[in-house]
């Protein structure tokens, strides 16, 4: 047993009584337990009742973050055979854009940043009418409930204009990056057949400028029906297809008064958007969420986990290929201002994000262990600070584990934000453990699981266990579950994909190995299918991260498990900080500290160096495809990555790797 001296020997952050006391947390508790259940005391008792009664805490939940229904649920949650057959609020009837879109004022609501352009201001009003314009000109191309629109866009205004404009009407919308390539837009568009496609003409990164709208155009080609396809130049901005496209509204720019726009009551099942998987294993799966499961867990994550309120300031680093941008553009929904940027994170260098936090007052920022690493790595090259970015007040991370490593940076740059490691993903839209603004942060660890989300740790008997790995289950239904996979007509690829792993038996089975704590964290040690099993005991590969990262003369790392005869040995490759060369003392080095941090079965049986290593686009380490390569095999969907060009290096190490 783990003493309470032990327990504290991480703690890095303790809100304060007041800072506790004002959380939207706190308030929420107080609201539970003075209206709903008395005997709600602390965050360990509403976490229970949460998921004890998790009809009654969805449907308080609701009224608590103001949900807008233009006909109430007749109720909560139905009554149902399986986890996924589950129906949310039925009867209800709401609007997605009505629910987000800020009121029609002079308060400034978006700031759009973004390489080679002029920063541009939203205020409440100019963003409703141009959503009006939009979903007018939009009706126009017959675009109505449940037709698809795309947006092959960047992070920038136009996407937040045309996914509400889709929205208000009823209609599905889906989006990604410019920057996946013909292939990659053709593998998710080709599926969902979008009536209408919103796309990037050329966008500037890293201070070189892409041309990219051909490569849209090439990707519909093979479609049944051709979408229309309307350019977007943000570089000549009120200027372009996209203004032209607008005005064919007939509405007024400009307008001095908030336009008219009729929103499309909706079921609180029914699709809002299609999300996409990362596709590195094969055709991405896409993925359906629903307007109101969406809206209200998203309005739970930010107002009571992030503390986000009114006239705060959101910016989150992503682009619109990852969940994140939605769930950021939700913000606007609590009241809260968002940034838009696009650009390379590290251009002209890594102080450019923090800067952006400085001039915009940001209190709410949002980014990935690996832009947190580079920070760690440029040193002398980071401006903000806790005297810089005096609003910062939380600093969230995901897309990977967030190592003991990146929580000290941050703390020693941030003493008193509240640093929140999250973790969900595309399949929920949203997240099963996250931050906590009424508990402490200790380095490596997620604060606590969502609101209502019952999640526990199974081992390989699929018993719940505490302190140590295993895999990560939901036992219980959430809203945010995907109401159906796009053309998965009767759900064999949806139960295949969560609902299979345990002999019948109906919980969700997320595909993380993770460890839950005896103070109620979580600490994810990776994905499922990336898990080491040496001599048959797993290894998650997120703990030879911890480890092997805190070495100063490396920069990143990438562990795979190679089948050598009837056993897996650990190969690890490491990238170096600049300025460092390869040599057998650094080899030893790492394997001292891996087995005097870990134990000896952690240690890597061979480590070589490599120059970079592969990410997906929304910043996660691809270690099954460094794998398919070690094998000599084949690896799908390359152009998913955000670096393919990376895995050559590892084809021409496969000599070394032969046993």
């Amino acid at each position: 047993m783990t003493s309470q001296s032990e327990l504290d020997d991480s703690r890095l952050w303790t809100p304060s009584k007041t800072r506790i006391d004002q959380s939207l947390m706190q308030v929420f508790l107080r609201h539970v337990a003075q209206n709903v259940d008395p005997k709600v005391s602390d965050w360990s008792s509403l976490y229970s009742w949460s998921t004890d009664s998790y009809a009654d805490f969805w449907r308080e939940l609701s009224f608590f973050v103001d949900i807008k229904f233009s006909r109430p649920p007749s109720s909560i949650c139905a009554p149902s055979v399986t986890m996924r057959e589950t129906r949310w609020f039925e009867g209800a009837r709401l609007n997605f854009a009505e629910n987000i879109l800020p009121k029609p004022d002079s308060r400034e609501v978006m700031v759009a940043i973004a390489e080679g352009v002029p920063v541009e201001r939203w205020t409440g009003l100019r963003l409703w009418n141009d959503v009006a314009q939009c979903a007018a000109a939009l009706r126009l191309l017959g675009v109505g409930e449940n037709d698809r629109v795309a947006g092959v866009l960047i992070n920038g205004p136009e996407a937040v204009i045309c996914m509400l404009a889709t929205a208000s009407l009823g209609a599905i919308w889906s989006s990604c990056s410019p920057d996946f390539g013909a292939r990659g837009i053709a593998d998710r568009l080709q599926q969902i057949e979008p009536k209408v496609v919103f796309a990037t003409d050329s966008y500037s990164y890293g201070g070189k400028i892409v041309k990219n709208l051909q490569q849209t155009i090439d990707a519909l080609k093979d479609l049944a029906d051709d979408p229309r396809v309307i350019a977007v130049d943000h570089f000549h901005r009120g200027r372009d297809d996209f203004a032209a496209f607008l005005a064919s509204s007939k509405f007024p720019r400009n307008a001095d008064q908030p336009q008219q726009i009729d929103f499309v009551p909706r079921g609180f099942q029914d699709p809002q958007y299609i999300l996409f998987s990362s596709g590195t294993t094969g055709l991405p799966k896409c993925i359906v969420h629903g307007v109101g499961g969406t809206l209200l867990q998203h309005k739970k994550e930010l107002m009571l986990h992030s503390d986000l309120r009114p006239n705060d300031t959101l910016f989150y680093f992503t682009t619109c290929g990852w969940m994140m941008w939605n769930w950021m553009v939700s913000a606007l929904a609590c009241g809260a201002r968002i940034v838009v940027f696009d650009g390379a994170p590290g251009f002209p260098d890594v102080s450019r994000l923090w800067n952006i936090c400085r001039d915009e007052r940001v209190t709410h920022f949002g980014t990935s262990p690996k832009f947190i690493s580079a920070c760690m790595q440029a040193k002398d090259l980071i401006t903000g600070d806790s005297q810089g970015v005096p609003e910062l007040r939380t600093v969230l991370s995901t897309g990977s584990p967030l190592l003991p490593a990146h929580f000290e940076w941050i703390y020693k740059k941030f003493p008193d934000v509240h640093l929140a490691s999250i973790s969900g993903g595309t399949d929920i839209i949203s997240c099963f453990m996250l931050g906590n603004p009424l508990l402490p942060v200790y380095a490596g660890e997620i604060q606590a699981p969502g609101l209502g989300m019952a999640i526990e740790g199974w081992n390989d008997h699929a018993v719940p266990v505490v302190g140590e790995k295993a895999e990560l289950v939901c036992v219980k239904p959430f809203v945010s579950m995907p109401v159906y996979f796009w053309k998965d007509l009767d759900g064999t690829r949806y139960k295949k994909a969560y609902f299979t792993a345990y002999d019948g038996r109906d919980v969700w089975r997320h595909g993380d190995f993770v460890e839950f704590t005896e103070r109620g964290g979580v600490v994810v040690y990776g994905r499922s299918d990336a898990t080491l099993n040496p001599g048959g005991v797993r290894i998650g590969t997120a703990e030879l991260y911890r480890a092997v990262e805190t070495l100063p003369f490396v920069t990143d790392s990438v562990a795979i498990g190679q089948q050598v005869d009837d056993d897996t040995r650990v190969v690890l490759f490491v990238k170096l900080a600049a300025g460092n060369a390869w040599n057998p003392e650094l080899s030893n080095v790492i394997k001292k500290t891996i087995r005097e941090s870990l134990t000896p079965r952690h240690v890597p049986a061979v480590i070589l160096p490599v120059s970079d290593i592969p990410y997906t686009r929304s910043g996660k380490k691809v270690e099954i495809a460094v794998t398919q390569v070690i094998h000599g095999e084949d690896v799908p969907n390359q152009d998913a990555l955000a670096n393919p060009e990376s895995l050559h290096e590892y084809r021409q190490l496969r000599g070394h790797l032969k046993v």
